[in-house]
């Protein structure tokens, strides 16, 4: 079984036991957290895929450590112009260990309906005024055929 999850504004694909680096969350090595924003299960028949989360799905993560990324150098120049700038940066990150994926909610009313079907206090459209305008048309244009099919 696998859980399509969102933190830090990127998603990651993960299973049990996975050990996987964030952006920064709050906690400490050792600490659980619950991971919320699940937005795709799938490994157990058909996924379910939330709208855009789905809701009661939990992801159980164990801290590994905080940590930080490796440096990226950032250099400016431009050219004939005696500008140079040289900086640095280091993302700070948190290595997290999926423990469980956890579904709460039945696969019916979390995934995405497809067809859309017209709700109860909404009339149906009208097509049958369209069709007498056409049929009133073709009336005309047939009488017109046939008189000057007479003269």
């Amino acid at each position: 079984m696998y859980a399509v999850i969102r933190s830090g504004g990127k998603q990651y694909k993960v299973s049990k036991d996975d050990v996987i680096s964030v952006e920064k969350l709050a906690g400490e090595a050792g600490d659980k957290i619950d991971i919320n924003e699940v937005l795709m299960i799938a490994g157990h028949g058909d996924p379910i895929v939330g709208n855009p989360v789905i809701k009661g799905a939990v992801v159980n993560v164990e801290v590994v450590k905080q940590t930080r990324a490796e440096k990226i150098i950032v250099f400016k120049k431009k050219r004939r112009k005696n500008y140079r700038r040289k900086n640095g940066h280091q993302q700070h990150l948190t290595m997290l260990k999926i423990v469980d994926i956890k579904e709460k909610e039945t696969k019916k009313s979390s995934t995405v309906k497809t067809a859309a079907s017209p709700k109860k206090d909404e009339a149906p459209k009208k097509k049958t005024a369209a069709k007498k305008t056409v049929q009133k048309k073709v009336a005309k244009t047939a009488a017109k055929a046939k008189s000057v099919k007479k003269d």
